[in-house]
């Protein structure tokens, strides 16, 4: 039997080498004796750190579990036992079919090369058509990346909500934390559409819903070279609405920011404090003023929001149908399930791998 070399598929497949150079490099900076004395690049540095660790540990884990595997092989080339060689071929067999299902994942996040990539995301959901519908959709979608995240062993934290007027929500921007959030989530940007038999409907009729989905890298202010004039901003603060407690609706902590010049409207009420709100709404509007930028610069490829289009019929990146019958398909890979219920509860990782691995942003519909 031909063996696969683990430091091979480390060095070259993974860049596992090069990674493990940027570690070591790293740790070096930390054990300078006046590593702490800018306390805002020592953070800076070890997230780094972190986020190189885990790419790298996955990996060295998944080579030390492989040569385990190759231990055992040359232990049944050894044995003359016909018992023995069933027993240690069975158990060969379920630990290399394991392995086959953490190659996938490692493969699938070798896809992830955007330097943004590793990034937190901030995803935002708003409305379209379909009135009261739509809202209640809006709803259900906020629900669902919160499962997803949770899944994902992401940390989600919801930092603005609007209540739809009858029903749902008319948007909501939710922050996904963890390594490679952003480069999992972009693949949820666009509008997605929903037809089902309407609950708020007394003749049951079927209704077509539409909402979008917006996802942007949040990206810490020293890594941007972005600047906000205070000028150009109009800050308004108000009492925020929804869940929170008393505290927190008797107060004036929302924060809401206008950039004038652009015309993004950022707003945070997540907090009960006004300035972590203020400073958590200043740094989306830096990630959002430099994702427009980095947009205006890839005129040659599908445009980050002209993608997105209207949040209405044939810009949908994908079709949930809840009745007549029941399926999920997405339009720009072909992947559907008939498993509606496990999608809305947050399975989206066959949609969000065939998207990666059929070339992310520069997949048609």
């Amino acid at each position: 039997m031909q063996w696969c070399s683990g430091r091979g598929i480390f060095g070259v497949f993974f860049d596992g080498d090069s990674n493990v150079q940027k570690i070591t490099a790293l740790e070096s900076k930390m054990a300078q004796a006046d590593f702490w004395e800018d306390q805002a690049e020592a953070q800076k540095v070890i997230s780094k750190m972190n986020r190189l660790k885990a790419k790298v540990i996955p990996i060295k884990d998944f080579i030390k579990d492989l040569e385990e595997l190759r231990t055992m092989l040359e232990l049944i080339d050894e044995t003359s036992e016909a018992e023995e060689k069933e027993m240690y071929g069975e158990e060969l067999i379920a630990s290399l079919n394991g392995l086959k299902q953490r190659l996938d994942q490692l493969e699938l996040a070798s896809f992830l090369s955007e330097p943004n990539d590793p990034c937190n995301a901030i995803l935002t959901i708003n409305s379209g058509a379909g009135g009261t519908e739509s809202c209640d959709w809006a709803d259900m979608l906020l629900r669902m990346y919160t499962r997803w995240g949770e899944r994902a062993s992401f940390k989600v934290e919801l930092l603005e909500l609007a209540q739809g007027e009858e029903a749902g929500i008319s948007s909501a921007t939710m922050r996904i934390e963890g390594t490679n959030a952003y480069g999992y989530a972009k693949a949820e940007r666009g509008v997605h559409r929903l037809v089902r038999i309407s609950p708020f409907d007394s003749n049951a009729r079927r209704h077509t819903s539409f909402c979008s989905v917006d996802v942007i890298a949040e990206l810490d202010d020293d890594s941007l070279e972005i600047e906000v004039n205070d000028a150009d901003c109009r800050i308004d603060v108000y009492r925020a609405s929804g869940k929170g407690g008393q505290h927190v609706n008797r107060t004036e902590s929302a924060v809401r920011i206008t950039h004038i010049p652009s015309g993004i409207v950022v707003t945070c009420q997540n907090d009960r404090s006004q300035i972590k709100n203020k400073a958590t709404a200043m740094r989306t509007l830096k990630s959002r003023l430099y994702e427009k930028q980095e947009d205006e610069k890839r005129s040659e490829r599908e445009k980050f929001y002209g993608e997105k289009g209207e949040i209405a019929w044939g810009n949908q990146i994908r079709s949930y149908v809840f009745q007549p019958y029941q399926m999920v398909k997405d339009l720009r890979t072909g992947v559907e399930t008939g498993n509606v219920q496990a999608v809305m509860d947050g399975d989206l990782d066959a949609f969000i791998d065939a998207w990666l691995r059929a070339g992310g942003p520069m997949t048609r519909q």
